[in-house]
C-alpha cells in the first residue's frame, strides 16, 4: 500500500477514492429512482387514458359495443399525429377498434396475459410504452390497450421531475451522512501518526526522559515541528540531567565536611553549645540525606514485576524508628492486616517513604502522642497521631519541596513529605493527609496490589 509523506495528498488521496465510489453509486440510485417515477407516470396517465376510452364504448340492442369518441377528442388518437394508440379487444383477443392503420391490436395476447403495462421498440426506434386494462361494459368484459410514443413531441417530462424530486430529495442525506463517515475515517487514518506521537508525548516526564516523537512516520507539514519539539527535549534533559547530577554531587561532597564538623563537635567540652551544635549537625545532615534521596528518585523506576511485602517493609520502617520514637516521648506500633501483604514496588523505596512519614509525625506532635502504623489488605498504610493535626489549607501544600509552615521559627522543612509524594508517584499510588475525627493527622498511602506470584491487579 503507498504511504504519503504529506497529510494533503492522503487527505487528497483517499477522497478521491470516497469520491469515486460515491459518484458511482449515486447516479445509479438516481437513474433507477428516476426511471421508477418516470415509468409509474407514464402508467397512471394511461391507464387513465385506458378508462376514458372505455367510457366511450356504447353497448347495443344486438349484443356488440360500439365506441364513440367525441369529436374534440379524437386528435389524440389520430393515427399521423396522435399523442396516443388505443385498440379494443374482447376476451378472445379479437380486435373490435383500433387507431393503427391496419386495425391490429397495438400488442399481443400473451403480453396481455403477463401483464398490464410494458415497454415495446419499434424497428422505427420509436419506444412505445402501453398498459392493458380490463373493462366491464354492459354484462362483457372488454381489453382496453393504450399506448404512447415516447418519441413523440407532445411528450414533456415537467411531470416527471416535478414527482421524481419529492420522492428521491430524502435519498441525498442518507448519501452525505455515508460521505461525512468517509470523511471521519479519512481524518483519523491520516492523523494516525499524530495520535500516536501524542501517546509518546505524554509518557514524557521526569523518569521518561529518554523518550522522543517518531520523525520517520510524520507527514511532512509536521515533521518540522516534530524535530524542532525533540531537539528541544534533548536540550531539556540534557539540563535536567545536570541539575540532577549536581545535587547528587552536592549531597555527596557535603557528607564529609559535615563528619569532619561533627567529628570536632564531638571533641568539645560538654555543655549547651556543644549539644546545640550537634543538634544542628543532625538537622543538617538529615536535610542533606533527603536531598540524596530525592535526587536518586528523580531518575527512580519501578519494575513491571518488582513486588514488595508491604506488611515487612511497615514492619522494618517502625522498629528502625522505634529508638527516635522513645527517645522523644512518643509510642509507636504496627496495627492492621497479618501479612504478607503484596504490593507492585520497590521495597527500599518503599521503606523510605514509610520511614519518612513516621519521622513525620515523631518530629511535630508534642511529647505524650501515640503514633499508628496500619496496614490493610489492598495496599493500604494509615500513619495516624493523635497530635493537633494538619489545618486544611495546608494538606496540600505540605507535599511541596522545603515548605514550612511558620519559616520564622524554621520548622517543617517538607523534604520527608516530598520524598513520600515522589515515591507513590513512581509506583502509581497516591498519598493524601486528613484529621481523624477525635484529633490528630491520618496520612494514607495506597498502593497497587499484587498476587503472591503474580503481576500487578
Amino acid at each position: 500500500m503507498i504511504r504519503f509523506r504529506s497529510i494533503i495528498t492522503r487527505m487528497v488521496a483517499l477522497h478521491v477514492v470516497a469520491i469515486g465510489i460515491t459518484s458511482i453509486l449515486m447516479p445509479l440510485a438516481l437513474y433507477w429512482l428516476l426511471n421508477q417515477a418516470a415509468n409509474n407516470l407514464h402508467r397512471d396517465a394511461l391507464r387513465s387514458q385506458a378508462f376514458t376510452i372505455g367510457s366511450f364504448l356504447r353497448p347495443q340492442a344486438d349484443g356488440r359495443v360500439m365506441l364513440d369518441i367525441p369529436p374534440e377528442v379524437r386528435p389524440l388518437y389520430s393515427g399521423g399525429y396522435g399523442l396516443y394508440a388505443y385498440a379494443v379487444l374482447d376476451t378472445n383477443s379479437k380486435v373490435l377498434f383500433s387507431s393503427r392503420p391496419d386495425g391490429a391490436a397495438l400488442f399481443s395476447a400473451d403480453d396481455e396475459s403477463r401483464r398490464d403495462w410494458f415497454i415495446r421498440r419499434g424497428n422505427s426506434g420509436a419506444v412505445l410504452f402501453g398498459v392493458s386494462v380490463p373493462r366491464p361494459i354492459g354484462e362483457r368484459i372488454y381489453w382496453i390497450q393504450v399506448g404512447q410514443d415516447l418519441a413523440h413531441r407532445d411528450v414533456i417530462i415537467d411531470d416527471v421531475v416535478a414527482s421524481f424530486f419529492p420522492r428521491v430529495a430524502w435519498i441525498t442525506f442518507p448519501i452525505l451522512l455515508l460521505l461525512l463517515a468517509f470523511d471521519i475515517m479519512i481524518f483519523r487514518r491520516a492523523l494516525d501518526p499524530v495520535r500516536e506521537a501524542s501517546m509518546t508525548a505524554a509518557s514524557i516526564g521526569p523518569q521518561r526522559t529518554e523518550l522522543r516523537l517518531p520523525e520517520q512516520t510524520m507527514p511532512v507539514e509536521i515533521a518540522p515541528l516534530v524535530h524542532a519539539v525533540n531537539q528541544a527535549l534533548d536540550r531539556l534533559e540534557a539540563g535536567y540531567r545536570a541539575q540532577r547530577e549536581f545535587t547528587a554531587d552536592m549531597a555527596h561532597e557535603l557528607r564529609t565536611p559535615l563528619a569532619i564538623v561533627r567529628a570536632r563537635v564531638d571533641s568539645l567540652e560538654a555543655g549547651p553549645v556543644r549539644e546545640e551544635l550537634r543538634a544542628d549537625l543532625v538537622n543538617m545532615t538529615r536535610t542533606v540525606n533527603q536531598v540524596l534521596d530525592i535526587a536518586e528518585l528523580e531518575s527512580f523506576i519501578v519494575a513491571t514485576d518488582a513486588r514488595a511485602d508491604l506488611h515487612e517493609v511497615c514492619a522494618d520502617a517502625v522498629g528502625f524508628m522505634a529508638p527516635l520514637a522513645v527517645d522523644m516521648s512518643k509510642t509507636i506500633s504496627l496495627t492492621g492486616d497479618p501479612g504478607p501483604i503484596w504490593v507492585r514496588g520497590h521495597a527500599e523505596a518503599l521503606f523510605r517513604a514509610v520511614r519518612n512519614l513516621i519521622e513525620n509525625a515523631i518530629r511535630h506532635t508534642p511529647p505524650g502522642v501515640s503514633i499508628e502504623v496500619e496496614v490493610l489488605a489492598g495496599g493500604i498504610v494509615h500513619v495516624s497521631d493523635d497530635g493537633p493535626g494538619v489545618p486544611a489549607a495546608d494538606r496540600e501544600r505540605i507535599f511541596s519541596r522545603f515548605w514550612r509552615r511558620d519559616r520564622a521559627r524554621g520548622e517543617s522543612r517538607g523534604l520527608g513529605l516530598t520524598i513520600v509524594a515522589r515515591v507513590a508517584e513512581a509506583h502509581d499510588g497516591s498519598i493524601s493527609v486528613d484529621n481523624a475525627p477525635d484529633g490528630g493527622a491520618v496520612f494514607t498511602l495506597r498502593l497497587r496490589p499484587v498476587s503472591s506470584s503474580g503481576p500487578a491487579a
